[in-house]
């Protein structure tokens, strides 16, 4: 989609473009950085983030509190105790081309440019891609290990790093400082992954994607033996908090973490220009395939560490580090065919099956082709792609790896279509059930949804496999234990077809048991297959003992009360996500009256006249409700479900002597005993309207470490400033 200059937005459009950047940052944060899945490549994410630096610095009063440029990655991950970070775990800038990397040079020469006799020194290195992590080191020991998180804030993975080989217990040599927190890399070798494949396609289990996610997912193991078993390395390269630096200069202090038993790059070399730094990027690049473990690009660092302190940091990122990013790596190979996916919400994707083919150090088979559009070659706006060329089965295609992690065709190869080869002609009926899918027309436009969506919903079998998945994920329901594989396996044997079959499961706890019990003896019929190894003293599928099952159900059992806005979300509604959920949640208060307003809405002919006017609540959302609710497939399903799941009521938390209550609040700076939006849901729940800026209207300004402008402004116009304690005090939540 073409986007408007940034010159040419208005205040209101750029404020507007700010909060839509915000929100979709943060949500490719949050794949890439706490599900280790990203979903756009790394130059479509700086690009975003580029747009909104840029409209930042054209409207500097507009930055927003959740302003991507001032944060790193995502929150930490639930499930992992916290660590706050003493020195910030920060982010590097970018650079595409050897004109990006002169730039970075000339900057620094302008800055110090009165020393004139300065001779500037550079380091050059790869950039392992992986999982960062620090590990604080004291006396020499290692006593604990954290992610990046979102810069701040990381979790504590001290166990699991303890099983990593490549991570010393205690510092060998001598002259390491009192304390240093040593910086570095987490990855997995293209060997150890392939490996690590075979094991799992042996016995059924799931397939995986690459290693810089399967490494960050190892890391986050719960049981330290499974992240013991995957045979992790980590590269040492920089380092946060010290009582002394190890050394005057990068370049130095890396070589004294060699001697402290750390292992480094051997390619990390020091250089005086922009032509030898360029040289080393074109060596690394030349040696990226036989490396063994995937890199995406060299990192150049001010080599003395003093010059480093005085150019210092710039919205969350260091002035004197810079990233130059590998060009995707290509390969050409052919479709065999182009299968179609039903998703949850009954989307059809498709998907190309490909000749296998290794691009950077990974084979790829499949990717997606998007929706119907795009394999005739055009985009959602009907511009044309692959100058207009249309995917065929049998064609030769280029592919890339985007960012190095997601498979995407750059173009077809037309020299090379077969004879016989014919447009593919897309599906109107769902390849699963049999319904016609059918491209919804867009109200506002007036032109086509780019995707086709199965109209079966609840009798769709995949999209109640979906629907299910979704239900007991970790923002719905949360339900632990039953992850996508034992939703496969309940569903496949009749025991779970909705939701609400799934708080039955006790209740049929031999069925349970044997259909669990079946798919670990064919897992163990494949290792033994595999293996070439007879086992002895096999007992029956029905005798063997699911020891995880008690704990399973207690699972199921804690969340029959779950809080309202988790259960809205959880049942999947086109539209609805986490944050319009919450929004649904404190307008109506109950499920009840949610489903009352939701079927009144569904059968007025103007659904304006009954359904509330709701600040973030549009027209796309108040049709998704009245086509959900107006479904009358879908009321003996919800009418079951809350048979057996009773929703809390949302409840403001507002009493008389409540001193917030219809006050406007203003958080800024770090908040240490609570999350920002932990702080923003207590407010709100005793009443409190919590601003993104400060102005004439706030009542109070809640500030912590780091609060910058918001302060001067609240000073100016008179406005009380409090801490987090005397906040939790106000509130009565401080002791």
């Amino acid at each position: 989609m073409s986007e408007k200059p940034v010159d040419s937005l208005s205040e209101s459009e750029a404020a507007a473009e700010l909060k839509r950047l915000a929100a979709e940052i943060a949500e490719h944060d949050r794949h890439y950085h706490a599900e280790d899945a990203p979903i756009i490549s790394d130059a479509e994410y700086d690009a975003l983030a580029r747009r909104n630096l840029a409209i930042e610095e054209r409207f500097p009063d507009l930055i927003r509190e959740d302003s991507p440029s001032r944060r790193v990655g995502s929150p930490p991950a639930e499930g992992f105790a916290k660590v706050r970070h003493a020195v910030p775990m920060l982010s590097l800038a970018k650079a595409y081309t050897d004109q990006d990397v002169a730039d970075f040079i000339e900057r620094g020469r302008r800055f110090f440019d009165r020393d004139k006799d300065l001779d500037i020194a550079f380091t050059a290195e790869p950039k392992i891609d992986g999982l960062s992590a620090s590990l604080r080191y004291e006396n020499g020991v290692f006593v604990q290990g954290a992610t990046r998180g979102d810069g701040t804030v990381g979790e504590d993975i001290t166990a699991n790093l303890r099983t990593i080989a490549d991570i010393p217990k205690k510092l060998q040599g001598s002259g390491w400082p009192d304390v240093i927190e040593i910086r570095g890399e987490v990855y997995m070798t293209y060997a150890e992954f392939e490996a690590l494949k075979q094991r799992s396609a042996a016995v059924g289990g799931q397939d995986y994607v690459n290693p810089r996610n399967t490494a960050a997912g190892s890391l986050r193991q719960k049981d330290p033996s499974v992240t013991a078993s995957r045979n992790l390395k980590f590269f040492a390269y920089a380092w946060g908090y010290t009582t002394a630096d190890p050394a005057p200069t990068q370049y130095d202090s890396v070589q004294k973490f060699k001697e402290w038993g750390f292992k480094v790059s051997p390619l990390m070399v020091r250089a005086k220009s922009v032509d030898e730094l360029i040289a080393q990027y074109h060596k690394i690049e030349e040696q990226r395939s036989s490396l063994g473990y995937d890199i995406d690009g060299v990192v150049y660092k001010v080599d003395q560490l003093e010059l480093q302190r005085r150019w210092g940091f710039v919205t969350g990122e260091p002035r004197w580090a810079v990233a130059h990013k590998f060009p995707a790596e290509q390969a050409m190979t052919t479709v065999e065919k182009i299968d179609i996916q039903v998703g949850r919400t009954g989307t059809l994707a498709p998907v190309a099956r490909l000749a296998p083919v290794t691009v950077g150090g990974v084979v790829v088979e499949n990717v997606t082709l998007h929706n119907e559009d795009y394999i005739k070659g055009f985009d959602s706006n009907g511009q044309p792609i692959r100058d207009g060329i249309d995917v065929r089965i049998g064609d030769t295609v280029v592919i890339q790896r985007a960012g190095d992690v997601i498979p995407q065709i750059v173009s077809v190869v037309i020299d090379k279509r077969p004879a016989d080869a014919v447009p593919y002609e897309f599906p109107h009926t769902c390849p699963v059930c049999g319904s016609p899918a059918t491209r919804e027309i867009n109200e506002k436009t007036g032109k086509e949804d780019s995707r086709r969506r199965c109209t079966g919903e609840l009798i769709c079998a995949a999209q109640a496999v979906e629907g299910l998945r979704h239900f007991v994920s970790r923002g719905a329901m949360d339900i632990e234990g039953l992850g996508a594989e034992n939703i496969d396996l309940f569903f496949n044997s009749g025991l779970v077809k909705t939701a609400a079959d799934i708080f039955t499961l006790k209740d049929r706890r031999p069925a349970v048991t044997k259909a669990l019990a079946e798919r670990r003896e064919e897992q163990a019929r494949l290792r033994e297959e595999a293996s070439g190894k007879t086992r002895k003293n096999v007992r029956s599928a029905e005798e063997r003992n699911y020891e995880g099952l008690d704990k399973l159900f207690a699972a199921i059992d804690a969340r029959r009360e779950p809080e309202l806005d988790r259960f809205i979300f959880a049942l999947g509604i086109r539209h609805i996500g986490e944050t319009t959920a919450a929004v649904l949640a404190r307008q109506f208060s109950t499920i009840e009256e949610l489903i009352r307003v939701g079927k009144e809405t569904a059968k007025a002919e103007d659904p304006h006249s009954v359904f509330p006017s709701i600040n973030g609540i549009g027209d796309t959302v108040i049709n998704a409700l009245r086509d959900f609710f107006g479904n009358e497939r879908n009321d003996d399903v919800l009418d079951a479900l809350l048979a057996q799941v009773h929703p809390k009521p949302y409840v403001l938390e507002i009493s008389a002597g409540s001193e917030v209550s219809g006050k406007t609040v203003v958080f800024t700076g770090t908040l240490e005993k609570m999350t920002r939006s932990e702080a923003k849901a207590m407010a709100e729940r005793l009443g409190a309207k919590v601003a993104g800026s400060v102005s004439a209207k706030t009542d109070l300004v809640v500030a912590g470490p780091g609060a910058g402008s918001k302060l001067k402004v609240a000073s100016d116009l008179g406005i009380e400033v409090i801490d987090e304690d005397t906040w939790l005090q106000r509130i009565g939540r401080g002791g």
